[in-house]
Formats: structure tokens, C-alpha cells, sequence
């Protein structure tokens, strides 16, 4: 496992602008079933959201910070799994949630202000834990990270096709209609073939160290998962509620994560891997976790 951490991919400029495009035309389509309505039920009823927000970009990064300290992984694999967790929400999570007989409307709002939000917390949140740690810090100031150019990068990345996206469907309803099937097929073949060609780029690296990854991160997930279910109970969210805030904080935008990591530290090897497998793993555990749920339907509460 020593190698791992000296292992780069190097891409050239024309693949991070491809892989750039990709992940901006992902979020064009998650946008397309994002509306003003979603923002105004926040404010109408604030709880859900706020408990699920403060799990996503506070609890979930501190305790990922925590994790790292007790299972010690290689500088990279840790400054991988800090980077998963300060990323917002992934686009598969309000499929999910409506699979799983969850709160699809506060899924979506959750999602939908987590990506607005992630222009922001996303850099902060990195450079804030991962500077916390000597050996991520190490990592952090050897790339000379410089949080304002990786907040620009989200701000291209995720703000703009955010925005566009929510633009065609407030002012041209009929076009976004016709295009949400296609985008989200779109969107998830995408997202598949950007994280299997992430893992065959990595195949010899992953294949070397596959059982300590893929430890690491089914924790990682367990652990979001967990907090973000009973962080909702605990503060008084009826399990409706509860299993939509789970699946937000539980499911990342493993795909933001490797765009990140190839623009800003060249493919680093520890990073890579644990973003690639982080973007198959947290699939198979949110479609077993909302099977599970789909079988134990919760009556709807009245507030909802």
C-alpha cells in the first residue's frame, strides 16, 4: 500500500475540460427538477432541511475528520474520504429517495440548496479539516491549494449549469419537460462511465489495495448514512423525514470529488481510488438501503 500514495494521473487540459463539461451538463440535468418552490418550502418549514444541511456540510466532515484519526490511512486515502465528505449531495439521491418511500420534496430541496451551498462549504470545508490534519495538510500545502480558485472552479462547475438548469425549466417548462428523461439517462451513463473509467485508469492501484478501500469507504458511507438518520431523529423528524436526510447525507457527489481531485491534485493515486469506489459503493448501499425501507413503508405525517 506505501505506493499508492506516490501514484499520479496525470490528464492532460483537454480531458479535465471534457471531464468538466461532463459533470457541468450532469448538474444541468439534476437542475431541470429543481424549482423556486423547493427553496420557498425550506423556508416555510425549516427543520428538515436545516437538521439535514447541518449533517451534510458540519457533522459529516467532522466526523470523517474523526474516522480518520482513529483508522490512520495513507495521507491521500484520508485527504480522499475528506474530500467525498465536504461535497454536496449526489444527483442519485432523490431517485432514492422516492424509492425508498422517503421525503422526496425535502430530498430535492436538500439537494438543490446542498449544490448551492457546495460552491461555498466545499472548498472551506476541505481546506478547514484537511488542514487540521498534519499529514492531509502535508498534501494540502505541497499542491498549494488555493481555496478561491477551487471555489471558481465549483462556481463554473456547479453554480452556472445549476442556474441554466433552473432557468429552461421556470421560463421554457415544455423543453424541460422533454428533456428530464434523456438528461437523467444521460446523467447516470455518465456518471457510471466516469467512475469506471476513474477505477480502470487506477485498476492496478485499486486492485493492490482493494480491501483497505473498500473498508475504508463502506465505513465512510455507514457513517453518513447513520448521521444523517439519527441526526433527523434526534431532533424530533418523523422517520418520513429521517430516511430522506439519510440518503442525502449518505449519497455524495462522488463525481464532483474526481473532477476535483484531477483538476487540483493531478489524479493523486490514494484520492482517486477512494473517489472512484466511493462513486460505486455508495450506489450499492443506497439501493439496499432504500429496498430495505421500500419494504417497511412509514405512514406519510400530515405536516409533509
Amino acid at each position: 500500500m506505501e505506493t499508492v500514495d506516490q501514484v499520479q494521473l496525470n490528464f492532460d487540459p483537454a480531458t479535465l475540460t471534457l471531464l468538466n463539461i461532463l459533470i457541468g451538463l450532469i448538474m444541468f440535468g439534476v437542475a431541470l427538477d429543481i424549482r423556486i418552490d423547493d427553496f420557498k418550502r425550506v423556508v416555510r418549514d425549516p427543520r428538515g432541511p436545516l437538521i439535514g444541511l447541518t449533517a451534510q456540510f458540519i457533522l459529516l466532515p467532522a466526523m470523517t475528520f474523526l474516522l480518520v484519526l482513529i483508522i490512520e490511512p495513507l495521507p491521500s486515502i484520508a485527504l480522499g474520504m475528506m474530500m467525498v465528505a465536504a461535497c454536496p449531495g449526489g444527483n442519485f439521491s432523490n431517485f432514492l429517495a422516492h424509492y425508498a418511500g422517503a421525503n422526496s420534496a425535502l430530498s430535492v430541496s436538500m439537494t438543490a440548496i446542498s449544490t448551492a451551498l457546495a460552491v461555498v462549504m466545499t472548498p472551506a470545508n476541505l481546506s478547514f479539516w484537511g488542514g487540521l490534519n498534519p499529514s492531509t495538510e502535508a498534501i494540502l500545502r505541497e499542491v498549494n491549494l488555493d481555496p478561491f480558485a477551487l471555489f471558481k472552479t465549483i462556481l463554473i462547475i456547479l453554480g452556472v449549469p445549476l442556474a441554466l438548469g433552473m432557468l429552461v425549466a421556470a421560463k421554457r417548462p415544455a423543453l424541460a419537460a422533454r428533456l428530464r428523461r434523456p438528461m437523467k439517462i444521460f446523467s447516470l451513463t455518465a456518471f457510471g462511465l466516469f467512475i469506471i473509467g476513474a477505477l480502470l485508469g487506477n485498476w492496478q492501484h485499486f486492485l493492490q489495495n482493494v480491501g483497505y478501500v473498500a473498508f475504508a469507504v463502506a465505513l465512510h458511507n455507514a457513517l453518513g448514512l447513520a448521521l444523517g438518520y439519527w441526526s433527523g431523529r434526534a431532533l424530533g423528524c418523523h422517520r418520513y423525514d429521517a430516511r430522506a436526510i439519510s440518503i442525502e447525507v449518505g449519497i455524495q457527489n462522488s463525481a464532483l470529488a474526481l473532477v476535483l481531485i484531477f483538476s487540483f491534485f493531478d489524479g493523486l493515486g490514494g484520492m482517486a481510488i477512494i473517489a472512484a469506489w466511493w462513486g460505486v459503493w455508495h450506489l450499492i448501499s443506497g439501493l439496499t438501503v432504500a429496498t430495505y425501507w421500500s419494504k417497511r413503508p412509514v405512514p406519510i405525517p400530515e405536516a409533509a
